[in-house]
């Protein structure tokens, strides 16, 4: 099984339509344009995943730079998405690092 990521699409693409591409190279398992949560949107790219890695590497080769809907679509094998960690301050903005900023504070009566 491997995830292909295809970036670079048309924003008027279906899923549909992304399926019958790459079923000229083997078996879609699925098919999925990302959208934006609030207007429903596409983003621009999707995932396909496919059942045979052969065939997989094949539609990547064949599809990578190939011009769909007048844009040339970014091909690849998706990367993992990345391990988001939530310890203690990690990932949040805002704040200053350290917490104690120094100095010296007068007791409180």
């Amino acid at each position: 099984m491997k995830n292909i990521f295809v970036g670079n699409l048309d924003f008027h693409a279906t899923e549909e339509s992304l399926r019958s591409l790459f079923e000229r190279y083997g078996v879609v398992n699925s098919a999925r344009i990302m959208t934006d949560r609030e207007t429903g949107r596409s983003r621009g790219f999707a995932f396909v995943e496919m059942a045979n890695e052969g065939e997989a590497d094949q539609a990547i080769n064949a599809l990578n730079g190939y011009t769909l809907d007048g844009r040339a679509l970014n091909v690849n094998e998706a990367r993992p998405k990345p391990e988001r960690s939530f310890g203690a301050g990690a990932g949040r903005g805002g704040g200053r690092p350290g917490g104690n900023r120094g100095g010296r504070r007068e007791p409180r009566f």
